[in-house]
Parts: C-alpha cells; sequence; structure tokens
C-alpha cells in the first residue's frame, strides 16, 4: 500500500487533581473550546469536548503519527497554564483514561460527551471512570481512586 489510512478515534478522560470541582462553570465551555484548539493545533481533530466541574472528555481523532501519551500531556500542559488564570490554584489530576472508539459508536460517545452534566447527577466522576474502564476491560489499582 503507498499511502497510510486509519480511522482512530480515542475517547480522553481526565480529571482536576483531587477530583476538586475547580472548573468554573461561567468558563467551562471556554475552557473546552480552548482544548479544543490545543488538540487542533497538535494536528490532530477534537470532535467533542465536554464535561463538568471536576473532569474532561475529550473525544479526538488522532493521525498515524500521533501517541495518546504525546497528545494528552500537551493538552493538559497547555490548558492547564489557561485555566490557573482563571482558578488559582488549578491543577490536573495525575494520568488519565484513554478509549478507542469505533467509527460506529461515535455519535453515541458524542451524545454520551454531551450529557454529561445529566449523567453526574447519577453517578460520580471516579463511579463513571471505574464502570469505563470495566467495560473495556482495563484493570486499575483502587489506590488511585482513594
Amino acid at each position: 500500500m503507498a499511502s497510510t489510512y486509519l480511522s482512530l478515534q480515542v475517547h480522553v478522560i481526565f480529571a482536576t487533581d483531587g477530583r476538586a470541582p475547580s472548573i468554573g462553570e461561567e468558563w467551562r465551555s471556554e475552557l473546552h473550546s480552548y482544548i479544543g484548539g490545543v488538540v487542533r493545533g497538535l494536528g490532530a481533530v477534537p470532535i467533542m469536548i465536554g464535561g463538568t466541574a471536576d473532569h474532561v472528555h475529550a473525544l479526538v481523532g488522532l493521525r498515524a503519527t500521533h501517541a495518546v501519551a504525546d497528545v494528552v500531556r500537551e493538552v493538559k500542559k497547555a490548558s492547564s497554564l489557561w485555566a490557573a488564570d482563571r482558578f488559582a490554584r488549578f491543577r490536573w489530576q495525575t494520568g488519565y483514561g484513554a478509549f478507542s472508539v469505533s467509527p460506529g459508536d461515535v455519535e453515541r460517545t458524542i451524545a454520551y460527551i454531551a450529557d454529561q452534566e445529566q449523567h453526574h447527577r447519577k453517578i460520580s466522576s471516579a463511579e463513571e471512570l471505574k464502570a469505563l474502564m470495566a467495560e473495556f476491560g482495563v484493570e486499575w489499582d483502587e489506590r488511585f481512586f482513594e
């Protein structure tokens, strides 16, 4: 094959330090837009960015040259600096969750991210992440959820 072709969508989730509700409602959509701009600046595609006061979901289309860890590191670094201007002690928690999304599940994932405020009236962000990890067969260490 003379070229590289791929369809690679990744659902990334990362939380504020200590899962503190430090993403203010008054600037949350700006943060999501900023993260989308960072993703675009890295040459990836921000399909959907959303979340609540304590975490962010990003559905991102990656290129063959992207490494998930590199993209997430750069997004968290840039958005942390941006957010710290609005909330003095803002920090992201170490680590993240990343899950592959098949093309047939992109619309469902978009709707899921768009419904985060409603969704988290029933389940915490930590429990949500555990459920996703269980669904995708990812093992976790309970110490990181204490």
